[in-house]
């Protein structure tokens, strides 16, 4: 009996062991391809899941995002950041709901953009946000996560008061840069947001204006150095000013731009020529960019023609902040140590 008894609770270690192993301890960004939107999910090893974002309205990219959570075996979306009230960013929000459970909904507060077109979208997602908890946020704020820590930097317009711990130095790229024209659009109302993961570092400020991004760079940097960078408003002119995108040297860029929105030829090469980039990904090949302002094709998710394929790129991160970018369309991995 004793006999039946121990070999009875080496099986249940066993067992237990392998699931312990199965279990994943790296932090995995999917890069959803939404033509010219956002939609990037963010899941942890302990299951849960943050989305920035809910692309287009219509089934085609709430269901990417579900194809996205399976694949990252996710069940429920814990939050859902909504950057800004354009349509490329909140106008799946009901669609997606429709198909997966959300927990909390995040964003800046109303919308004060002047626009028809914006007060339809807000006006979508406050019906669906209803229906379940939301949350909005101020710079400085944070979101109950685990194996994460969510800082929000930017929302509303307004930003962080202070430098972020290991920020705060003199930035020698704010001489001389133009001062930028003001925004009243959504724009300027990104929530923008720093995930950290130990060691890793990954950006994700939606649509944010350079007027905004100035506030946070100069004259001193106050974010830091990044690993992963998403190139903000999908590398269209009017984001990314050299002074912010070079003070953060992002060891990899990716940017979520369509065939024919973003990936603006002066943009794409501030973030091409950044100190210290290893690498720059693009969810499409971008028509305006031309072989000039295109990175290679193994680089690129979705090749030109290939508008509905719905290739993704995936950043798989470990604590030490090494990590690796996977190409769907490619099947292919690129590793980035430490």
């Amino acid at each position: 009996m004793r006999r039946l008894v121990s070999a009875f609770f080496c099986v249940v270690l066993f067992v237990a062991a392998g699931a312990a192993k199965s279990k994943p301890k790296s932090l995995r960004v999917y890069f959803l391809d939404t033509e010219g939107g956002q939609a990037t999910l963010v899941a942890t090893p302990s299951g849960q899941a943050l989305l920035f974002d809910t692309g287009w309205p219509g089934d085609r990219d709430a269901d990417r995002i579900v194809a996205a959570a399976k694949d990252a075996g996710v069940k429920q979306l814990d939050f859902v950041i909504i950057t800004h009230f354009h349509g490329d960013h909140a106008g799946g929000v009901a669609d997606l709901a429709d198909k997966m459970k959300i927990g909390t909904f995040v964003d800046h507060g109303p919308t004060m953009e002047d626009s028809d077109h914006s007060r339809t979208v807000y006006a979508a997602y406050e019906r669906v946000a209803a229906k379940v908890k939301r949350q909005t946020v101020k710079p400085g704020e944070g979101l109950n996560m685990k194996d994460i820590t969510v800082k929000i930097l930017t929302a509303a317009g307004e930003h962080i008061a202070d430098p972020l711990a290991g920020a705060g130095t003199a930035n020698a790229y704010c001489d001389d840069f133009p001062k930028p024209v003001s925004d009243s659009s959504e724009n300027a109302r990104s929530v923008g947001t720093l995930v950290t993961f130990g060691k890793f570092r990954f950006l994700d400020m939606g649509d944010l204006s350079q007027k905004q991004e100035l506030e946070l760079a100069c004259p001193n940097n106050m974010v830091g150095a990044t690993d992963l960078y998403l190139v903000t408003h999908h590398g269209a002119d009017g984001s990314n000013a050299k002074p912010w995108v070079w003070s953060l040297h992002p060891r990899v860029a990716v940017m979520e731009n369509g065939a024919k929105k973003g990936g603006e030829p002066a943009t794409w090469q501030v973030v091409h020529d950044s100190p210290g980039l290893e690498d720059l990904y693009q969810l499409h090949y971008s028509l305006v960019g031309g072989p000039e302002h295109n990175v290679s094709e193994g680089s690129i998710a979705n090749l030109e023609g290939q508008d509905d394929k719905g290739n993704f790129i995936k950043v798989t991160a470990e604590m030490d902040g090494s990590f690796t970018v996977f190409n769907s369309r490619t099947g292919q991995s690129k590793s980035y140590k430490k």
